[in-house]
């Protein structure tokens, strides 16, 4: 299984383009949660500070995650891809912060207790893993009060549950195939709800009014029972 996905993903990151050195405010590292440059949130949805530790399922080419080390936050980025991870390494040399291992994500996450204040995943694991085995091990990995934040393609109406997804190859290979997980905003509360989650929040993020898109972003948010540890940016309690 594990070597289909990162076959899968190998060729994705052979076809995909290259992160821009710097984002549309001249920075060289930022946090980016939808489909579309510079547009939504930022990092300021994980509630971490400095010395904290977080955790980025399917970190691709580790641009998020260079961003909170930057920050000063201990940042551990998984993946099953070996060309991302290469690319992540030539891309942020510089970045000690950053700790990338070639692994998929609920083997880390069940061998990491109540080790990180953040997990998050940005059109990662989360989307592509079964949620009833991945929730819950993301929950034993996040201290008292820690974040879950995800945020992937909504879904299409009455396309739900395990989905087949195309990744495409050379004009001469036939498309990998991997699964991917899609669900209404109820069914991912009551999923998290069910994994022991407090306070889980979904809502789509509109696409950029100059895009010409009309294809938002989903994005949910969760806690792990606890202290709360900071207030949400939104000026919602999430305790």
């Amino acid at each position: 299984m594990i070597e289909t996905a990162s076959a899968a993903w190998d060729a994705y990151a052979a076809c995909s383009p290259e992160r821009r050195p710097t984002n549309g405010s001249g920075a060289r590292t930022w946090f980016n949660w939808t489909q579309y440059p510079d547009h939504g949130p930022g990092v300021e949805l994980l509630g971490l500070r400095p010395g904290d530790r977080a955790l980025d399922l399917g970190c691709g080419s580790g641009g998020n995650a260079a961003h909170l080390a930057s920050l000063g936050v201990g940042t551990v980025g998984v993946d099953v891809s070996t060309r991302q991870l290469a690319k992540a390494r030539e891309r942020w040399p510089d970045h000690p912060g950053v700790e990338l291992h070639l692994v998929d994500a609920l083997t880390h996450l069940r061998a990491s207790p109540g080790t990180y204040a953040a997990v998050y995943s940005v059109f990662g694991a989360v989307y592509f893993s079964d949620p009833a085995i991945l929730l819950p091990a993301i929950r034993s990995a996040l201290v008292p009060g820690g974040r879950l934040v995800f945020s992937q393609r909504p879904a299409v109406e009455g396309c739900y549950g395990a989905q087949a997804s195309l990744i495409q190859r050379g004009p001469d290979e036939d498309p990998a195939v991997v699964r991917r997980w899609d669900h209404e905003h109820g069914t991912w509360i009551g999923l998290l709800r069910a994994a022991g989650f407090v306070r889980a929040r979904a809502e789509i993020l509109p696409a950029p009014p100059d895009s010409g898109r009309t294809e938002g972003t989903l994005l949910v948010r969760a806690l792990r029972p606890g202290p709360p540890r900071c207030e949400d940016p939104e000026g919602i309690d999430l305790r």
